[in-house]
């Protein structure tokens, strides 16, 4: 793929001969002309090798495995990469955290409403797009968070862009204080805000606030951070973080993508078990994680809900989620909401796998969440773990590396679920062990 281009970018591009690189016949200007340039060649297949060659050099290569789910047999897999017909593996990493996606009533639900409405929605939820089911959701999400409302997006990667983009627009000179660690959604939004930011140190609220009262306090403020930040599956202190919003009348938009369905008496996430959500302006989460389906969510007043449904291009040129799923993740919330079962046994499993790593001496990372991370700290060895695990023992994990997360701080993230088994963590604790002696690694004393 060989593209000719002006090697002079000051100069006005000359259109006709532009894919040659020799010299032709000019008559314009001093006998020369805009013909008589020598135009380079561009080679872009070269660009794009050398892109991902990078990526590869640097052990950053991203390999999507082949797989499919057992229904009903979570977290029981298929796995078809590598090998001739599928091989069944288990899976450790899926942020189906609580298995709903293979649930009855939420299968029973999808099943139910594809026969009903048919595949997809139609449309934008302003042409044709807006269902009964889309209407009910939303105002389930509003009440499992104590809001006047709730508005749905296509992924939670979307709810976060298309929110903070907008709602920075309308607030007149805002600055938005964002958590060093926040997801690249939330990062992404700020950016396209065109708003000025300010980053304060992971979970820092002195930083935090002398960040804020080093502005005018006349400007619109507005605190953006997550409750479970996924990969060093930490919490945000969000009472103190409330405590500076009021004090420096900031807004306060909570990321609760990991805890929604996971934390809470009714699933509401870290906002609902520590008794913060009315002290929150704005929650975003997901519906593809703990409630096992598809999509994103803000919960807040009504006037805000408004406000973004009525000006962010994220929702208003986006067709709307298909029935089919919003019937599904319904039936999800509304089970999540009465059942405690479910949250119960994960963190049940995930206790018992980081005790189980400690005690073989792994380099289990300190968690207080349902998340499991094992430290690595080079991307080579973290995806030749992964590897091995995959060929040799039928486990599936994936490899964590930058930019996801620092460099140097490569790591294995296991979200164990209520389905897996204390024997199925004594499996993958020997074959880890075994990997590490494989490979020269360094075991901690065994806890």
């Amino acid at each position: 793929m060989l593209i000719a281009f002006n090697a002079n970018p000051s100069q006005t591009p000359c259109f006709k001969d532009r894919t040659s690189s020799t010299k032709s016949p000019g008559t314009h200007g001093r006998g020369s002309g805009c013909g008589a340039r020598r135009i380079s060649p561009l080679n872009y297949d070269q660009i794009f090798d050398q892109a991902i060659d990078r990526l590869h050099s640097e052990g950053r290569y991203r390999v999507f495995i082949d797989i499919l789910r057992n229904k009903g047999a979570f977290p029981n897999a298929r796995c078809f990469h590598g090998h001739n017909g599928p091989k069944p593996i288990t899976v450790w990493c899926s942020n189906d955290y609580l298995a709903m996606g293979q649930h009855p009533k939420v299968i029973t639900a999808m099943e139910e409403a594809l026969h009903d409405v048919g595949a997809g929605s139609g449309g934008t939820r302003n042409i044709g797009g807006n269902t009964h089911f889309h209407i009910q959701l939303e105002s389930e999400l509003a009440d499992l968070h104590g809001k006047e409302g709730a508005l749905l997006f296509t992924s939670g990667y979307v709810s976060n862009d298309a929110t903070l983009s907008t709602l920075a627009k309308l607030l007149p000179g805002c600055v938005i204080f964002s958590d060093e660690l926040n997801h690249a959604s939330m990062i992404a939004g700020i950016r396209n805000s065109g708003a000025e930011k300010r980053i304060f140190r992971h979970n820092d609220v002195e930083h935090l606030e002398e960040l804020l009262a080093a502005e005018d306090p006349a400007v619109p403020k507005l605190i953006a951070f997550e409750s479970v930040y996924s990969m060093d599956a930490d919490i945000a202190p969000i009472h103190a973080i409330c405590d500076l919003a009021e004090k420096y009348n900031a807004l306060t938009y909570i990321d609760e993508v990991h805890a929604v369905g996971m934390y809470g008496a009714r699933g509401g996430g870290i906002s609902e078990r520590d008794e913060a959500a009315h002290r929150i302006d704005i929650i975003e989460g997901t519906l593809g994680k703990a409630f096992g389906v598809m999509g994103g969510y803000i919960a807040a007043d009504k006037k805000v809900i408004d406000c973004i449904r009525s000006y962010a291009p994220g929702f208003i040129f986006t067709t709307s989620l298909s029935p089919v799923l919003t019937a599904g993740v319904l039936a999800a919330v509304r089970h999540l909401k009465s059942s405690s079962v479910e949250r119960e046994a994960q963190q049940a499993a995930a206790a018992m796998l980081k005790q189980k790593f400690r005690e073989a001496g792994l380099p289990v990372m300190d968690s207080t969440t349902h998340i499991v991370p094992l430290m690595v700290g080079d991307p080579v060895r973290a995806k030749k773990i992964s590897d091995i695990l995959l060929a040799e023992y039928g486990v599936y994990v994936q490899p964590i590396n930058f930019p996801t997360v620092p460099r140097g701080t490569e790591r294995l993230r296991f979200t164990p679920g209520p389905a897996h088994t204390e024997a199925m963590m004594d499996d993958l604790t020997s074959a880890l062990v075994e990997i590490w002696d494989r490979l020269e690694l360094q075991l901690r004393e065994a806890a």
